[in-house]
């Protein structure tokens, strides 16, 4: 293998854990006006529509897993949900802006107590975990029954003009970006290439039957770049 295709190989297992918690560590400053740009804006509707498909009751307790720097807890509590955070970095965590209580943990690892939670929402971090079956079972075990998972990812647009533009974005233009407003090449040259994490569309749907979820709905959003998947713990 050569350097060039070791440099652009993406990492796996204990490798890509510390990969990915560095990467956010570095990058926690500018993170939250590079989600706008990247985005174009369109990451505080797609948190109000994940949020809006929670369907529960005011007060409710909602875990934003993966919460970086609070964006999602701050909706949360707009919506009336009682809000915890949790992120596996640190450099997250510090930069967070939400008055909502955060803990620093790992995805597949949570520190609550089983059936503790109403709900679990996530945005865009289900391609950064290392074991996903492992992250979507513990949150099986800390939400009660009938308690609601709701989370966003990014897509692969299903129509070919809608696949083109995604891929002339975020495989072109988002890298440049980041290269020369976030100051991190290498981060927003990752962040395009772990679309390669995600399972189909069906296998995720059948990984999250597998850990205890029904009724599992998905639907897209921005020419199918963005996908949503909602499901009930049985």
């Amino acid at each position: 293998m050569t350097a060039s295709a070791r440099a652009d190989a993406l990492p796996q297992g204990d490798s890509k854990r510390d990969a990915v918690e560095t990467m956010f560590d570095r990058i926690a400053p500018r993170y939250d006006r590079m989600n706008r740009l990247i985005s174009l804006g369109q990451d505080a509707r797609w948190r109000r529509r994940l949020v809006g498909a929670l369907g529960l009751a005011p007060g409710a307790r909602v875990l934003d897993l993966g919460c970086g720097t609070g964006d999602l807890c701050r909706e949360l509590a707009r919506a009336g949900y009682q809000p915890l955070g949790a992120d596996r970095s640190a450099g997250m965590l510090a930069a967070a802006r939400t008055a909502q209580p955060l803990v620093r943990a790992d995805a597949a690892a949570l520190p609550v107590a089983d059936a503790s939670l109403d709900g679990i929402v996530s945005a865009f971090v289900l391609r950064n975990v290392v074991d996903l079956p492992a992250v979507l079972a513990a949150g099986a075990r800390a939400l009660r029954r009938g308690g609601r998972l709701a989370v966003l990812d990014a897509a692969v647009p299903e129509q070919a003009v809608f696949r083109l533009g995604n891929a002339v974005w975020f495989r072109g233009a988002v890298p440049l970006l980041g290269r020369v407003l976030g100051r991190d090449a290498a981060a927003y040259r990752y962040l395009p290439r772990s679309m390669t994490y995600l399972p189909a569309p069906g296998v995720l749907a059948d990984q999250l039957g597998t850990a205890g979820f029904v009724a599992v709905k998905r639907s897209t959003m921005t020419g199918g770049s963005v996908q949503l998947l909602v499901g009930t713990r049985a």
